[in-house]
């Protein structure tokens, strides 16, 4: 398998949730810039309607930038630089992980969260992300494991349409925010200025209902691209730990997922509701992928 990057199946399948959000941010859009134009319109030229929407793709093409994403993304996801003891903890089998994909070490940018799960992640397309508890727990060899799996995500651009759905999220995030403190306005007001008059009354909750309604609607496109994209996620786990076999590091990262499983995580999902919840397959499925590319290196 090629150690640089290129466009892995998991990568093309992952734009299913940005498509879900694509035409929910762009009436978002639509509204944000609605609601602006008659206050631009008061100091300048009339505002565009493609304009706010063009200045936000462009704002987050900027994302795929490392400085911008150690910035913008580290922050946001609760992330800090390793401190001097978890780099030297770190930092030697980031390397070697490295070496054995053939990449400079220096291209991505490692990031600690602290948190009592054994975790990591990639994001963006230059931030490898562990948590304290993996470093705290791992022995040298599966903490290799996971990040090897962690870089499989980057080599297989796995990360770039779930950035992008992420960027796309945050206005209609915004929007049904809003929409939901207008409703509680609205309610408030009903309930403090025109409780005397019935029609008022019905008047404003109707309001009420309305902006509800409205919030919920933009609230519903949020859960539904993120259960497409835990449907669609699992295979992004699959190429990864296939990909993380094929570097060397197959024993490892089991041997990393066997940890997990002991400490109660990565449990297999119990109904639907589960599943469509569950952003990862089953730790003792992979393991056995894992263990079954070993045998067969052909196969996998």
């Amino acid at each position: 398998m090629s150690r640089a990057r290129r466009i892995e199946s998991a990568a093309v399948a992952a734009l299913a949730p940005v498509l879900v959000l694509a035409p929910v941010w762009a009436a978002a859009m639509l509204l944000f810039t609605a609601a602006a134009r008659p206050l631009v319109a008061l100091v300048g030229p009339s505002l565009p309607w493609w304009g706010p929407a063009l200045v936000w793709l462009i704002a987050g093409s900027g994302l795929f930038i490392r400085p911008a994403q150690v910035i913008m993304l580290s922050p946001a996801l609760g992330a800090r630089r390793p401190t001097a003891a978890e780099r030297a903890r770190v930092e030697p089998v980031w390397r070697e992980v490295a070496a054995a994909a053939g990449i400079p070490a220096e291209r991505f940018v490692l990031r600690v969260v602290d948190s009592d799960e054994i975790n990591a992640f990639a994001c963006g397309g230059h931030l490898l992300v562990v948590t304290t508890f993996a470093l705290d727990e791992l022995g040298a060899d599966e903490l290799a494991g996971v990040l090897a799996h962690e870089l499989s995500h980057h080599l297989g651009l796995h990360t770039v349409a779930l950035t992008i759905g992420h960027w796309l999220s945050l206005p209609i995030l915004g929007l049904a925010r809003i929409g939901f403190f207008l409703q509680n306005v609205a309610r408030a007001a009903t309930d403090s200025f025109v409780s005397h008059s019935a029609a008022l009354t019905a008047l404003g909750r109707v309001a009420a209902g309305v902006l509800t309604g409205f919030s919920w609607v933009f609230l519903a496109a949020l859960h539904l691209s993120d259960i497409v994209a835990n449907l669609v996620g699992h295979g992004s786990e699959f190429e990864a730990d296939r990909r993380a076999v094929h570097l060397g590091y197959g024993r490892e990262l089991a041997a990393a997922l066997r940890r997990l499983i002991a400490g109660g995580g990565g449990a297999r999902s119990i109904g639907w509701r589960a599943r469509l919840r569950a952003s990862h397959p089953a730790a003792r499925t992979r393991v056995a992928r894992i263990e079954a590319i070993l045998r067969h290196p052909a196969r996998g």
